[in-house]
């Protein structure tokens, strides 16, 4: 199981918020597909996949703000 996790974004930045995620439970994920939007006091970028498989758990919405380093859900590698 691989964890999706906040990355650091830079120049101060410490949260971000969960505007949309490109796919539900169970949708098979392309390495390096866009994963989720976020977006910031300074912008709006995608989050790509850091592995092949199959997403098991959203573990922060859409509209929830979280942190850097947060667990936003995960991924079983196929």
């Amino acid at each position: 199981m691989v964890k999706i996790i906040l990355p650091e974004l830079g120049d101060g930045i410490k949260k971000a918020t969960i505007s949309y995620w490109y796919h539900k439970i169970g949708d098979n994920i392309a390495e390096k597909e866009d994963l989720i939007e976020l977006t910031t006091d300074k912008a709006t970028f995608n989050l790509p996949s850091p592995c092949k498989g199959i997403l098991s758990e959203i573990a922060a919405d859409e509209g929830t703000d979280v942190e850097v380093g947060a667990v936003l859900g995960s991924i079983r590698e196929s």
